[in-house]
C-alpha cells in the first residue's frame, strides 16, 4: 500500500508534535514530505532526523544556518522564512497539509495548498476567521478535500456525515471553559498568563489556552463554524461543558440530537482528518462510561467573558470585521503573555479596533491582508 505524503506546517508546536505521534504509530501508512517550524530549531532538527522528510523550513532565518548545518549530512533540503513554505507547497507532492500553525500566518500558505489541490487538516481557525469567503470560494473551485482538526469542529463533521443539512436546527459547540470557569468578575481583573495557562482539561499553545481562558476561541470557532458548513449565527449555540468528553452537538428539526464523545486527545481528530473517509484502529485510550461520574453543562457567562459576544457581533457584521477581531486579539494575547496588559485589556483592545477600524463589506484578499496590518499597529498604538 503506498503511503499518504503528509506536510506539516507547525512541526515542533502542539498539534504539529501529536501529529507526529500518529505518523509515527501508523508509519506504514503515512510518510512526512515536510516540517516547518517558527523558531524551535533543536526540535525541528531532531524531528527530520527522525522523520527524513524531503525538506524542512524554519521561518526564523537567524536559526537557518544551525538547521542547515545539523542536516548537512541527509538528503533534507533545508530552507528559511515565511515564502520558502509557499515555494515548497507550490512543488510538493504531498497530497495532504496539516496546518498547525496558529493566527493570521496560517492563511497565504492554504491558499497555496488548495491550489495545489492538497487535503487540507486544518488545525487554524484563524485562516476560516480572516477569509472564510475567499477560502471557502476557492475550495469549491479546486474541488479539495477540506477536513477540520480543532476537536470541535471534527465533531461537528462527523456528526453531519451522511445527513440533510436542512434538518438542522442547531448547532452546539461545547467549550471547557477554560482555568478562571469559576471566577468572580473581581478576580478576573487581576489574573495572570502564567495561571491562564494552566488549562484543566487541554494541552495546548500559549495563544490558544489564553484564547480558552477569554472564549474567544470558542467565539472564533463559531465564526469558523459559520464557514465551514454555512450555519446562520442565531443557530450556533455555545454550551459550558468542563468534562470536555462531548465535543460538540447537532440537534435536528425532530428533535433528535447527535454528540460525537471521545477522550480529551487531539490525535484522535488528528488522525481522522488523515484517514478520512476511513477510521483506522489505534491504540489511543478509549471513552468508558463506566468511568464518568457525571457529564454537566452550563450557559456561558457573556458579562465576565465579554469576548464571545464581540465574536458573534464581527461574524454579524461581515467583511473585514471578523479580520479586525482576529488581528487586535493576537496582538492584545501576545501582551498579556508578556504581563503588559490584564485580562480585560483584551477585549477591551479588540472592542476599540472593530470600533475604529474602517468597514470593508466585501475584501478582497490584499484588503484582507491591509487590514490585518493596521489593526495590529493600531492595536499595538493602545497597549
Amino acid at each position: 500500500m503506498k503511503r499518504q505524503s503528509i506536510g506539516i506546517l507547525g512541526s515542533t508546536g502542539s498539534i504539529g508534535t501529536q501529529a507526529i505521534e500518529v505518523v509515527r504509530d501508523n508509519s506504514e501508512r503515512y510518510e512526512v514530505d515536510f516540517l516547518t517550524a517558527n523558531s524551535n530549531a533543536e526540535l525541528l532538527i531532531k524531528q527530520a532526523i527522525e522523520l527524513i522528510p524531503n525538506a524542512v523550513v524554519i521561518y526564523d532565518e537567524t536559526q537557518y544556518s544551525l538547521v542547515k548545518e545539523s542536516l548537512s549530512h541527509l538528503p533534507i533540503k533545508v530552507f528559511c522564512g515565511e515564502q520558502s513554505v509557499i515555494d515548497y507547497i507550490d512543488i510538493s507532492e504531498c497530497q495532504t497539509v496539516l496546518v498547525a500553525i496558529s493566527g493570521f500566518a496560517g492563511l497565504m500558505p492554504v491558499l497555496k495548498a488548495i491550489e495545489k489541490k492538497k487535503r487540507i487538516a486544518l488545525a487554524n481557525k484563524e485562516v476560516l476567521v480572516v477569509a472564510g469567503e475567499i477560502v471557502k470560494s476557492l475550495v469549491e473551485k479546486y474541488r479539495v478535500d477540506f477536513i477540520p482538526v480543532d476537536s470541535e469542529h471534527s465533531a461537528l463533521f462527523q456528526c453531519l456525515m451522511g445527513e440533510d443539512l436542512n434538518q438542522v436546527e442547531k448547532i452546539i459547540l461545547t467549550a471547557s471553559g477554560g482555568p478562571f470557569r469559576n471566577f468572580t468578575k473581581e478576580h478576573l481583573l487581576t489574573v495572570k498568563a502564567s495561571q491562564a495557562l494552566c488549562h484543566p482539561t487541554w494541552k495546548m499553545g500559549n495563544k490558544i489556552t489564553i484564547d480558552s481562558a477569554t472564549l474567544m476561541n470558542k467565539g472564533l470557532e463559531v465564526i469558523e463554524t459559520f464557514w465551514l458548513f454555512g450555519f446562520m449565527p442565531e443557530q450556533i449555540d455555545v454550551l459550558i461543558h468542563p468534562q470536555s468528553v462531548i465535543h460538540s452537538m447537532v440537534q435536528f428539526s425532530d428533535g433528535s440530537i447527535k454528540a460525537q464523545l471521545s477522550k480529551p486527545d487531539m490525535k484522535i481528530p488528528i488522525q481522522f482528518a488523515f484517514s478520512f473517509p476511513y477510521r483506522h484502529a489505534n491504540t489511543f485510550e478509549k471513552t468508558s462510561f463506566s468511568h464518568l461520574a457525571n457529564l454537566t453543562f452550563e450557559k456561558p457567562d457573556h458579562e465576565r467573558f465579554p469576548c464571545l459576544n464581540l465574536a458573534y457581533q464581527a461574524l454579524k457584521k461581515g467583511g473585514n470585521v471578523p479580520c479586525i477581531l482576529n488581528a487586535a486579539n493576537e496582538i492584545a494575547v501576545d501582551a498579556y503573555l508578556k504581563d503588559k496588559i490584564g485580562f480585560y485589556d483584551i477585549p477591551r483592545i479588540v472592542y476599540e479596533s472593530i470600533s475604529k477600524i474602517s468597514l470593508i463589506q466585501q475584501p478582497t484578499l490584499q484588503q484582507l491582508i491591509d487590514t490585518d496590518k493596521e489593526t495590529r499597529i493600531f492595536a499595538q498604538s493602545i497597549i
